[in-house]
C-alpha cells in the first residue's frame, strides 16, 4: 500500500511537495557536495533534481521502489551529468588556454614587455584550472565575461566568480608590502 505522502506527491499536491523537498533536500544537497566538492553547485543540483521529480512525478512506480530511493536515482544521474559537463569544460578550457598561453604577445619587444609577461603567465598558471586558463583568456584575447562563458561552456556566473576570486588572488600576490611608506 502507498503512503499517504507518496501518494499525494504523485498526484502533484503542492503541500506534499513541500514536505518531500524538507525531508530529503538535506540528502541530496549532502550527495550533490560530497561529489561536487562545491556548495553552489551543490545547491543549483539539488534545485535541479526536485524540479525533475517534480517533473516525471507520473513516472514514479511505489512498486519498484519507495519514494527516496528514487530521489537518490535522480540525484545519481544529474552528478553524473554534473561531473561529465565538467570533465567537458575542462578540457575546453585547457585547449584554450594552451592556444591563448603559446600565442605570440604584441609587446615582447623590449625586455621589460618579457619580464611582464613571464611574471604574468607565472601567475596565471598558479591559479589552477579552470581559473588560470579562463583568466588567460580575458588577459591575453581580451575576451569579455560573457565571451569566455560562451566559447568555455561554463556559465556565465561561474566565469564571473573565477575570475573575480582570481584577480582577488594575483592582487594579494602581487602586493607590496609597505608600499604605502
Amino acid at each position: 500500500m502507498e503512503d499517504p505522502l507518496t501518494a499525494a506527491f504523485r498526484r502533484g499536491d503542492a503541500e506534499a511537495v513541500r514536505e518531500v523537498y524538507d525531508r530529503w533536500s538535506p540528502l541530496v544537497h549532502t550527495l550533490a557536495l560530497r561529489a561536487l566538492g562545491n556548495a553552489g553547485d551543490a545547491e543549483d543540483l539539488t534545485q535541479h533534481v526536485f524540479v525533475e521529480a517534480w517533473r516525471t512525478r507520473a513516472k514514479f512506480d511505489p512498486e519498484r521502489g519507495a519514494l527516496p530511493a528514487w530521489i537518490v536515482g535522480i540525484t545519481r544521474h544529474a552528478v553524473a551529468d554534473a561531473l561529465t559537463r565538467r570533465t567537458r569544460q575542462r578540457e575546453g578550457v585547457r585547449t584554450l588556454a594552451a592556444d591563448a598561453l603559446t600565442s605570440p604577445a604584441p609587446d615582447r619587444d623590449t625586455a621589460d614587455a618579457v619580464v611582464r609577461t613571464v611574471v604574468v603567465a607565472d601567475a596565471i598558471a598558479s591559479l589552477g584550472e579552470p581559473q588560470g586558463a579562463i583568466v588567460a583568456l580575458a588577459f591575453y584575447e581580451d575576451l569579455t565575461h560573457h565571451q569566455i562563458a560562451a566559447r568555455t561552456g561554463i556559465p556565465l556566473g561561474t566565469v564571473k566568480s573565477h575570475i573575480r576570486r582570481s584577480l582577488l588572488r594575483l592582487r594579494e600576490r602581487w602586493e607590496v608590502p609597505d608600499a604605502a611608506l
